[in-house]
């Protein structure tokens, strides 16, 4: 990612820049959070990283392919091929069981029904919801639904997973779980993990730091001892 800016056009005319140069790499294999307040403009970024979207200037590439000027089936090739996404609220389809959530990305690959199966399984085993591939989203505690949605995430094989405050629906104790799973996945199955999150505590399970405010990189590196270099380092950049 280099020197990215973004801008939406506003209603009463003009634009809003919300990313200012922004100029990051992730290499192969690292866990990284991105973090910052509310309108800080990490969701931005994290749409770019996801090729949820394409920025207004700079260039991304993703595994070699640019997609800063990717029309939207470029996009949405380009994520099912590289990219699996774990969301705060699950977006899991309320009417299909465990099994068919995990499945349904599988389907736009042209993979046949039994592959589909038989992959979807193995993720299930892999998150320990082999038992429960029959249930709706509607029995399953809420750890449990994010274990699905990693289920479904993994299932493509992704080299990456894009996880937007995985933890946000979750209590204290179920959302450690969640971390020290993502965790295992890094360190177990070398895949790539970007977080994006709002709060210190969270950042700190990942392995590097860019932190986001006002739409600028305000720290890109080891995880701080503590959050007051963060607020250092912005209160610096104010004056």
């Amino acid at each position: 990612m280099n020197k990215i800016c973004k801008s939406f056009p506003l209603e009463i005319g003009g634009v809003q820049q919300v990313l200012f140069d922004i100029t990051f790499n992730i290499q192969a294999g690292e866990f990284v959070a991105i973090m910052g307040p509310s309108g800080s403009g990490k969701s931005t970024c994290m749409n770019i990283v996801g090729a949820l979207d394409t920025p207004t200037s700079g260039t991304y590439e993703l595994y070699g392919q640019n997609i800063s000027n990717m029309t939207s089936d470029d996009l949405a090739r380009a994520r099912n091929e590289h990219i699996g996404f774990v969301f705060q609220n699950f977006n899991l389809l309320p009417k299909r069981n465990v099994l068919d959530n995990v499945m349904l990305p599988l389907m736009y690959r042209g993979m046949s029904p039994e592959e589909r199966i038989r992959r979807s399984r193995e993720m299930l085993h892999r998150v320990g919801l082999e038992n429960f591939e029959t249930y709706l989203p509607t029995q399953l505690s809420g750890g449990m639904k994010q274990r699905v949605a990693i289920a479904r995430a993994l299932a493509g094989e992704p080299k990456l997973i894009l996880a937007d405050e995985p933890t946000g629906a979750l209590d204290s104790k179920m959302g450690n779980e969640i971390l020290k799973f993502f965790k295992e996945l890094n360190k177990d199955l070398g895949i790539t993990i970007v977080m994006i999150t709002h709060e210190f505590d969270i950042a700190r399970y990942a392995n590097r730091l860019i932190h986001i405010y006002d739409g600028r990189i305000n720290y890109d590196g080891p995880i701080p001892a503590s959050e007051a270099v963060l607020v250092k380092k912005t209160n610096k950049g104010q004056k």
